[in-house]
């Protein structure tokens, strides 16, 4: 089976299930999972930040960050499309009361600045407090540029704002940017990072920032039922997953960047190949038989999500042998409707 929907189906390597099982382990709740802990000191290490958080997921990590810069009654400045307000079941309102604020992204993925300061609500009991700006990199497989993040910083700084980034793919960022994760990740006062993605590990996500920070979204991580025991068996495949991950990400953007040219040579699909950055390849059907499509792949072994417009994700399960097999049966398909 050859599987383009998400790079969050990757499996874990050999490596991976072995450390898994040879894992020391001791009660994480307690703060003693000694493979835990070496985890969070070497990403802080690694991302520039005094602390990390260990988390089951990306949403619970995001979660975590807004409820722990915001209060009750406050609010946080986001994309429209972004992960954490379209595609995280609404947490932040309905668990932390923290009311968003979506501002339409732009083409580049970016939140035009001026836009956010409007948004910004005046200190009058009228409103809801805005404390956070929240930003997404890459988002919809685009990346911010490090001049846009950094002018992001001093708007914050300007403002008196907190300034997050759902960084699920933010390795991917910073291989399509050409430069180490620290310079973006200089730029926030909290990060989250997806291990499950094209990293490969099989579960977990990273919260970072200030020790203060983390201390506040240990507390909100055992309200939402996040605290878990003896979490260094996970925590062993991550490890190895943000060591070794990030080194091979370019051979995703390769293949995405193949498969993008490949699409644009089928008549029936609207592309263009000059908009994929990273990992992930959109096209429009023009005759709105995507879920024909979708249906007609599976029967060959091959998965894909059939929205509109459909996306293909390349990661470290599919190579470009598979790529090829991948454009064969696309091919194959609208030369016989």
């Amino acid at each position: 089976m050859l599987d383009f929907r998400s790079d969050t189906v990757t499996r874990p390597s050999p490596e991976m299930r072995k450390a898994m099982a040879n894992a020391e382990v001791g009660d994480d709740v307690y703060g003693d999972d000694p493979t835990v802990n070496s985890l969070q000191a070497y990403a802080a290490d690694r991302l520039g930040f005094e602390a990390a958080l260990f988390t089951p997921t990306g949403t619970q990590a995001n979660l975590l960050a807004i409820m722990s810069h915001c209060g009750r009654g406050e609010e946080y400045l986001c994309g429209q499309s972004a992960h954490n307000y379209r595609y995280e079941g609404g947490g932040a309102a309905v668990l932390g009361s923290v009311q968003p604020q979506p501002i339409e992204n732009e083409a580049d993925g970016s939140i035009d600045l001026e836009k956010a300061r409007k948004a910004i609500k005046a200190d009058d009991f009228h409103f809801a407090m805005t404390r956070l700006l929240s930003l997404e990199n890459t988002i919809g497989g685009k990346v911010l540029s490090l001049d846009y993040q950094n002018r992001a910083r001093a708007f914050c700084d300007d403002y008196q704002l907190r300034l997050h980034l759902d960084g699920a793919r933010i390795f991917n960022a910073a291989v399509a940017s050409g430069c180490d994760v620290t310079a973006i990740t200089g730029c926030y006062d909290s990060v989250s990072v997806c291990l499950s993605k094209g990293l490969g590990a099989p579960v977990g996500s990273l919260l970072l920032g200030d020790a203060a920070f983390i201390g506040r979204a240990i507390r909100l991580r055992k309200m939402l039922g996040g605290a878990m025991r003896q979490a260094g068996v996970l925590a062993a495949a991550a490890r190895i997953a943000l060591e070794q991950g990030p080194f091979r990400l370019h051979e995703d953007h390769a293949n995405a960047a193949y498969l993008a040219a490949g699409l644009a040579e089928v008549p029936a699909l609207e592309i263009d190949p000059s908009l994929t950055q990273t990992n992930i390849v959109y096209a429009r059907c023009r005759s709105g038989r995507a879920a024909e499509l979708k249906k007609a792949l599976a029967a060959q072994g091959i998965l894909i999500t059939a929205g509109d417009p459909i996306r293909f994700v390349t990661h470290l399960d599919v190579d470009r042998a598979a790529v090829d097999q991948l454009l064969a049966a696309i091919k194959q398909f609208y030369r016989q409707s």
